[in-house]
């Protein structure tokens, strides 16, 4: 598993951040899984949530994209793609990737990655924080999403304070 070695937190205070969860609607039972991770640790942190569910992890750099400039401070991107026999999966495992980097970087606002890339389902029941699952990968997104919306605004609250100088 990819979580040995993850560093352990303490809470955050995200109570004044606006968050968007975007979700894919494939395979289901994982999906469900990665989104109710991500809304305990939203609702952990105090943050204001909203979830918005696209057809696919090729869609979520779009919609994301969106939700942050509409007003978010941070997107929780979450997918599911399971390889295949064909290179669909490639295909598309990049395009999420690379697009919802890009939408981070464009926007200067925090993306939370839990995009799953899996062989199999049994991987995702795995990371997806249900019952017997060894790792929480929808609630691993959020808290890197919370994390980086609060180091954004101390680095450009810094940058303000310089200039006041």
């Amino acid at each position: 598993m990819s979580g040995k070695g993850a560093p352990v937190r303490e809470a955050v205070n995200g109570s004044d951040l606006d968050v968007v969860i975007v979700a894919g609607t494939w395979h289901e039972e994982i999906t469900e899984g990665l989104i109710a991770g991500a809304r305990r640790t939203l609702d952990a942190a105090g943050a204001k949530h909203h979830l918005v569910r696209v057809a696919g992890s090729f869609e979520l750099p779009v919609v994301s994209k969106v939700a942050l400039e509409a007003g978010a401070d941070a997107v929780v991107a979450l997918g599911v793609i399971i390889r295949g026999g064909t290179p669909h999966f490639e295909f598309v495992a990049s395009a999420a990737t690379d697009g919802l980097t890009r939408v981070a970087l464009d926007t200067g606002k925090p993306v939370g990655f839990g995009v799953l890339t899996l062989d199999d389902e049994q991987q995702g029941r795995d990371r997806a924080g249900l019952e017997g699952s060894q790792e929480d990968k929808g609630a691993e997104a959020a808290d890197a999403a919370l994390r980086t919306a609060l180091t954004l605004r101390q680095l450009r609250e810094l940058r303000l304070d310089d200039d006041q100088l």
